[in-house]
């Protein structure tokens, strides 16, 4: 007879939790983890072949334990004059956060976020030892530089997580959020903008706002729009300084030769990469607006993903989409589902079966 998790000494502030997880359902039409669903294009990926290839001759030494021409590359993709000693990088932007908090959070510390929000936040948290406050937010899931900064300022947490665009709501977050929760607060501020390439291109990103706050961090993936997902590589700018503080806790050569290769390849195609986005964009519009017809209640979604609300029975819906094939996110929302933007063909085949329901 097998053990279960009550018969180990597992830590106490472990005991009752569940891991974080999505179902994962071999259906035809998969659009629930905000995966970018269109495949890398050929060209690119022969190049990031090669680039495999080459790591592979010296696969029998440890990695460049400062990834200096990932982190070359990051620089040169985000612009603003960031230079490499401002980025990291590590095995997605889970582990960047991890990084985070590992550095500034821990036993004692206090990490806050505006819910509902990524799911991970508390998870990270929780892990580190730290203690997971969740703030709220407006009736649109929209905050207002003064609402937020207020729930900072009463918290005073070690850390604070914006999450801009929001992930599961989709919700855009303007930059005098970032600025007025910077000023009032004494810790470590993450702007994780893990959809941002999915957002208006006039928008400013929060990069614009790191000059002279030596707290900010501005956390990316290139997961999403970089359709990079099964490569795991987060990424993220701030001061040099803090920089320097992850490298107390990352473990020794934590990315190895093989993800440094390959995301270096894949961030000289940027061009052809992001050319994926327009459409992703389009479609998730498309959404949207077929949504609003069908009597549903879309939220303004700067991401790759629309979650919509005005749905009478989230779980019959969500089955009766999977029995046609069709997997999509019950967030936990009441009366709401999130689906992912993916292909022309993809976005019809979940409309046409929400229609048909």
């Amino acid at each position: 007879m097998s053990a279960s998790l009550d018969d180990l000494p597992l830590r106490d502030d472990l005991r009752g939790k569940t891991p974080y997880g999505a179902p994962q359902a071999p259906l035809p039409v998969a659009l629930n983890v905000n995966e970018n669903t269109h495949p890398v294009p050929e060209e690119v990926a022969d190049d990031i072949l090669d680039g495999i290839a080459q790591a592979l001759q010296d696969i029998n030494r440890y990695p460049d334990r400062e990834f200096t021409a990932l982190r070359e590359g990051f620089a040169d993709y985000l612009g603003h004059g960031l230079q490499p000693d401002q980025i990291w990088a590590a095995n997605g932007s889970n582990e960047v956060l991890q990084h985070i908090l590992q550095a500034f959070g821990g036993p004692g510390r206090t990490a806050f976020g505006f819910g509902p929000t990524y799911s991970m936040y508390p998870l990270l948290t929780g892990a580190t030892g730290a203690q997971y406050v969740s703030g709220t937010r407006g009736p649109d899931f929209s905050l207002s530089a003064a609402d937020a900064a207020a729930q900072v300022a009463e918290v005073q947490p070690d850390v604070v997580f914006l999450c801009a665009p929001n992930n599961p709501t989709g919700t855009p977050m303007g930059l005098d959020v970032i600025e007025a929760v910077y000023e009032v607060s004494r810790g470590i501020v993450i702007v994780d903008e893990a959809y941002w390439e999915f957002a208006p291109r006039e928008e400013s990103s929060a990069l614009t706002l790191l000059q002279g706050r030596e707290r900010l961090v501005v956390s990316r993936t290139m997961s999403k729009a970089f359709a990079f997902a099964g490569a795991r590589v987060g990424y993220l700018a701030a001061d040099p300084a803090l920089i320097d503080a992850l490298r107390l806790v990352r473990l020794p050569y934590h990315l190895s030769a093989l993800t440094q290769a390959a995301a270096t390849a894949a961030l000289r195609h940027a061009p052809t990469m992001l050319s994926m986005v327009d459409d992703i964009v389009s479609q998730r519009d498309r959404i949207s607006a077929t949504l609003s017809a069908l009597g549903y209640t879309p939220y303004e979604s700067w991401s790759n993903f629309v979650l919509f609300g005005g749905v009478d029975d989230p779980k019959a819906t969500w089955q009766g989409l999977y029995d046609r094939g069709i997997l999509i996110r019950d967030v936990g929302l009441p009366h709401t589902l999130r689906v992912t933007a993916g292909s022309a063909e993809e976005s019809t085949a979940f409309l046409e079966a929400l229609a048909s329901l």
